[in-house]
């Protein structure tokens, strides 16, 4: 950083509590406050990286960026960056927007099959049940045995077939945006879903939302499922069309397993609470005691390469490029 280059970067985690910080620029915490009307830190001219605050209304995470003239990086803490791609307008040009891979994958790899399976098993019921004191005992499927199509093959949809692998699946079938190959194997281009739909019994959604993604999950997806198929959905809950959904476990074809929905959170008379053969979960893929130790991890390494003028890590894009 150059003597008269913007120093300050607003951190969402107090920066005292943060071992390993590079010297250099001036911390400062910001968060957004419980109800999102915290006063700034600073000047918001003088803030150079800006850590987006973790689980806050969009509003929240977008509102200084108006008046961040001066900003270089915008770092997020959570793996999608949907919240800050619809405001790059605000942005002025040559600013890194980074996200959080490599904070996530465990957690949210961990949700995926304990959703998967809670799901299959009937775990739901079980507690229900066990509410009302009945002894309640059915044959559920295994997950042994099952066909998986994880959509969205990034680090967490790696991270969570590392997490089915002890599971004895007949199958893994990997699908991402282009086709690529793996270790494990090929991985599928998502012009192929259409073909690959019929014959997984689960299928687990974890890609970005994209304007390719949004809404990917309708009425031809879910009808080309296989019967009695199980959708997992820990990625985002506009990459499923709630309508459609609805429809499809209102007919019985299929079951779902959800950590994210569309309205996000789900009002209190919302029809999917109550549609058959649903699971949901109130958007937990990524707070967990897991997060913390790999987001302090991120955010040392990261703002040691900004200071050191290094190749930041996790760059998504850069305003002003061709690519926006």
């Amino acid at each position: 950083m150059t003597h008269d280059a913007p120093r300050d970067v607003w951190l969402p985690l107090p920066p005292d509590g943060i071992d390993g910080l590079p010297e250099g620029p001036n911390y400062l915490f910001y968060d957004g406050g419980d109800d999102g009307t915290q006063p700034f830190p600073g000047d918001p001219a003088d803030c150079a990286v800006y850590v987006v605050p973790y689980l806050k209304r969009q509003s929240v995470k977008v509102r200084p960026l108006p008046l961040m003239r001066n900003l270089r990086v915008v770092q997020t803490l959570s793996a999608g960056v949907d919240d800050i791609t619809g405001h790059l307008s605000d942005l002025p040009a040559g600013v890194s927007l980074c996200n959080a891979r490599g904070v996530h994958e465990a957690s949210t790899a961990e949700l995926a099959v304990a959703l998967t399976l809670a799901s299959l098993r009937g775990i739901p019921g079980f507690v229900r049940a066990q509410q009302e004191g009945r002894w309640q005992s059915r044959f559920h499927p295994a997950l042994a045995d099952r066909s998986v199509l994880i959509v969205g093959y990034g680090s967490i949809g790696a991270a969570i077939e590392d997490r089915l692998a002890p599971f004895e699946l007949a199958r893994v079938v990997r699908v991402a945006r282009s086709a690529r190959t793996t270790e494990r194997g090929p991985v599928h281009p998502i012009a192929e879903l259409p073909a690959l739909l019929p014959d997984a019994d689960v299928v687990i959604l974890s890609t970005p939302l994209t304007e390719a993604t949004r809404g990917l999950v309708g009425k031809d997806f879910l009808a080309r499922m296989k019967e009695g198929a199980l959708l997992v959905n820990v990625a985002r809950g506009a990459v499923v069309d709630t309508d459609a959904l609805l429809g499809a476990l209102e007919g019985g074809r299929i079951t779902a397993a959800l950590d994210v929905v569309d309205p996000e959170p789900l009002p209190a008379d919302h029809p999917l609470w109550h549609a058959p053969g649903v699971l949901i979960s109130p958007h937990v893929g990524g707070p967990t005691s897991a997060f913390l130790p790999r987001a302090e991890r991120l955010l040392v390494d990261q703002l040691g390469r900004y200071v050191n003028r290094e190749p930041l890590r996790n760059v998504v894009l850069t305003t002003g490029a061709a690519s926006d």
